[in-house]
């Protein structure tokens, strides 16, 4: 036996021992390093979670969504007026989109739109792929659903591209498909994505690039709609029609892949071209700028902008398109008129240095603003005889200039070769010579029973400036006024034949003068409306008392507020045009206060009455037969209201408004009114059915030279109003009313037909306290006449800090004695109305 062979073995496990155990000790490291990232992850996406999930949006307002919609005005025959929007949509349910155009949208966004539940892995997979080797240093390309983008849109309104913005998008589309349908959710996301050209949803980018409704559109068409939301200026038709066709053509690929469409109708899709039409002009419709702006701003006040300008309301209107059109050409004619005749012509635009190239300038020119669309930039080519160039439609064109215009122009400013002018060309190959004036006007017409405004006209041009005259701007009615003072006089009992004195009189330094300043003694009512007659209509305002004239005219809704001072009974009182014409309402439709409207109803999207015009309710008593109710405040009494509107008539035929009546043979009445200095010029009347209203004067008041009255700027363009208004009515007499007699008599001027009523002696005059002088014991408080011009012959628009107080009482006409006393309080009275 060795003694190799006699030594113990060593335990093999000796030897592997520390090995396994530092294995199994890794081995432990490596576990626990495991679990504790796993944990940490578990952790970290938790709070990641809590963090998306902390402000998510919540989808139920999705199941209420109201996208904001254009809101539409209406004229009275349905014609679409004007739109009124932040933002253009047309919102349409989905069961009136066409399947094509769902089709072409899904085809082009979301293939598998209908299989999945939010979010599409295989799309996001194959995104993640495509990024990672083919897009290096490119925006990452998106696989986002349909339904994402509705969380995107709709909910999150964030287009920042972060993991975050992502992860919160894909939570909330998968919340939506959970809360919604499919159908719902595509509703939504055609009604309320940006298509480019100003146009959100389909129905608004099918007008505005094909001028076409949904249901007209074509395979090409729908394609080309379904192309937009990727990027809808890069593949805008109008403004990239290349890469808008290769997109539109790539579309209807991916809609015979689908299944949308055959191989063949791909094909023949793709070779039609892409011709882009604009849209229609949606409104304002020509010649209802104004009416519309008036429009816009009341509906703002009643229910605030935003239901106003993204409401989808339908507001219909009483615009009568066909006289506001008339109205708008009558107004500018007028004023071109004035113009021409009294200021002359003030000379060219500018001046071209040469006229080589004078079509490529032209070109270049900005038209000035308040030009007419008829209207054209022409430059004076030869001088001997006056010839000028323009451009129509970008094609040049020469003319000559009308003789008369030649001789027009000379007067002041003689054309030369270069000068740049206004012209109207002519059927007869002439041309006319314009320019824009500077005087303005406005013309309200309204129906006199209801006050539905049929048409408005606030200035020249509303390009030139929105500011409204019929319904801002606020003017003296000089003589206008009158009529309210004679209504107040019927109201009372006095008769059209009463005569009250027309001589002198004064007020401390006021001597109020007639505009003939002349006198005809002792003068009927009806012989002091026609011709205007200042010192009648003054002893009348004093002898019934101005409280009983300004609580009439306020009434009537003339004025607000009225001063208790004589001078605003001859028109030295602050209105607008269309609050004359409601004044001229009430004596027209026999004594029934109106208020103007230019809204008949309004509805909702939904088709529910949101509001509807005020004035006759049906009532149907039991067991007998519906009677129509007058609503109504009552101004005078059908009686009063008929006697002046008799006197007024007069006016017209044989009186101051005499060219307001020409050629006219249906009953009309109505007033001239000039205030002080020819400043303002009105002319208003009516018929049985329809008042017009028509104004002129400068926008910072101004004369409009001596003997530019209300008879001769405004009664011709009150008669083509009401030509063209009473062409489309059947004559009518004004109905007489019960307790009324007509009777005709000698007035001591002229032979004339009055109505008087039951307790008064046709043509006979009674003394009134005095024969009718009213005025003996009126002080000059009493009449603000110690802060009155001294005469009307000066005509100039007086301003103090110190006037008389008010007074609300009538007039005492026992004492003869007339004293000046000093007050002191703000106003600023003119001396009212001349003729």
């Amino acid at each position: 036996m060795t003694r190799n062979s006699l030594r113990p073995e060593r335990p093999t496990s000796s030897v592997h021992k520390p090995v396994f155990r530092r294995y199994r000790t890794f081995l432990a490291l490596v576990l626990g390093l495991i679990s504790f990232c796993c944990v940490g992850t578990l952790l970290v996406g938790l709070g990641f979670y809590s963090h998306l999930t902390s402000d998510l949006p919540s989808v139920e307002a999705l199941q209420h969504y109201n996208p904001p919609v254009v809101s539409r005005l209406y004229t009275s025959d349905d014609q679409l007026m004007a739109e009124l929007a932040y933002e253009r949509r047309i919102y349409v349910p989905i069961t009136a989109v066409p399947d094509k155009v769902k089709r072409a949208f899904i085809a082009a966004e979301d293939q598998n739109f209908y299989n999945h539940k939010g979010i599409d892995p295989m799309a996001i997979a194959r995104a993640a792929l495509t990024d990672v080797f083919a897009r290096h240093g490119k925006r990452p390309l998106g696989a986002s659903t349909i339904t994402q983008q509705v969380a995107k849109v709709m909910l999150l309104n964030n287009n920042n591209l972060t993991l975050t913005r992502k992860a919160r998008e894909a939570l909330l589309a998968m919340r939506i498909e959970e809360a919604l349908s499919k159908e719902r959710i595509l509703e939504i996301y055609l009604n309320g994505i940006y298509l480019g050209a100003g146009a959100y949803g389909v129905e608004a980018a099918a007008q505005s690039y094909f001028n076409k409704s949904l249901d007209q559109l074509d395979d090409a068409e729908a394609a080309m709609l379904g192309a937009l939301p990727k990027s809808p200026t890069k593949y805008n038709p109008f403004l990239h029609p290349d890469t808008a066709l290769w997109r539109r053509n790539w579309v209807l690929d991916r809609m015979h892949e689908t299944g949308v469409i055959s191989a063949s109708a791909a094909e023949a899709a793709k070779q039609e071209p892409l011709i882009p039409q604009k849209r229609r002009r949606s409104g304002p419709l020509p010649t209802t700028e104004w009416f519309s702006e008036e429009v816009r701003r009341q509906l703002i006040t009643q229910y605030g902008s935003d239901q106003a300008l993204q409401g989808g309301l339908d507001v219909h209107t009483s615009l009568d398109p066909y006289l506001q059109q008339v109205s708008t050409h009558a107004l500018q004619n007028g004023l071109m008129a004035y113009d021409r005749r009294y200021s002359g012509w003030r000379g060219a635009i500018q001046h071209l240095d040469t006229i080589k190239d004078w079509s490529a300038q032209l070109n270049k020119l900005t038209p000035p603003r308040g030009m007419l669309t008829e209207w054209r930039l022409a430059v004076v080519l030869t001088q001997a005889p006056v010839t000028v160039g323009w451009n129509e439609y970008k094609t040049p064109k020469t003319a000559s200039l009308r003789a008369a215009d030649i001789t027009w122009s000379r007067r002041a400013h003689p054309l030369r070769p270069g000068d740049v002018i206004l012209i109207e060309p002519a059927a007869d190959g002439s041309v006319a010579l314009k320019q824009i004036p500077q005087v303005q006007g406005a013309t309200v017409t309204i129906d006199a029973h209801s006050g539905r405004v049929l048409a408005l006209v606030g200035g020249w041009s509303f390009k030139q400036s929105q500011f409204n005259r019929a319904t801002q701007a606020l003017r003296q009615p000089g003589s206008s006024f009158k009529p309210l003072v004679y209504l107040a006089a019927m109201e009372k009992g006095i008769s059209p034949s009463e005569t009250f004195k027309d001589s002198p009189i004064s007020f401390g330094d006021w001597h109020p003068k007639n505009y003939e300043h002349n006198n005809w003694g002792p003068t009927t009512l009806h012989d002091a409306l026609r011709e205007s007659r200042n010192l009648v209509t003054i002893r009348v305002a004093a002898y019934l008392g101005m409280a009983a004239v300004g609580d009439l005219a306020v009434k009537a809704g003339m004025v607000d507020s009225m001063p208790p001072y004589l001078p605003a009974a001859l028109g030295a009182v602050e209105t607008t045009v269309l609050k004359e014409a409601s004044a001229y309402a009430a004596i027209a439709n026999g004594g029934h206060v109106v208020k103007p409207t230019l809204v008949d109803y309004i509805q909702s999207p939904q088709g529910n009455i949101l509001w509807r015009r005020e004035g006759f309710s049906l009532n149907a008593p039991e067991g007998g037969l519906p009677q129509l109710t007058d609503q109504r405040p009552v101004l005078a009494s059908p009686q009063s209201a008929y006697q002046i509107v008799t006197m007024m008539r007069d006016v017209i035929k044989r009186g101051t408004g005499f060219r307001a009546g020409i050629g006219i043979t249906q009953p009309i009445g109505g007033k001239t009114g000039t205030s002080q200095d020819f400043r303002d010029a009105w002319f208003a009347g009516f018929s049985p059915d329809i008042v017009t209203v028509v104004w002129a004067g400068f926008d910072t008041p101004r004369s409009l030279g001596r003997n530019e009255t209300g008879s001769r700027v405004s009664a011709p363009i009150w008669n083509t109003i009401m030509k063209a208004a009473l062409s489309k009515l059947p004559k009518r007499e004004f109905p007489a009313p019960e307790g009324i007699t007509l009777a005709r008599y000698n007035t001591g001027r002229i032979v004339a037909v009055d109505a008087f009523k039951n307790d008064q002696t046709p043509g006979a005059s009674v003394p009134l306290h005095g024969f009718g002088a009213g005025t003996q014991s009126l002080t000059a408080s009493d009449t603000g006449a110690d802060m009155i011009p001294d005469s009307e012959e000066d005509m100039e628009i007086y301003s103090n800090n110190n006037a008389a107080p008010s007074s609300s009482s009538g007039y005492d006409t026992s004492n003869s004695t007339v004293s000046h006393s000093d007050s002191s309080s703000n106003s600023d009275i003119g001396v009212g109305g001349l003729y």
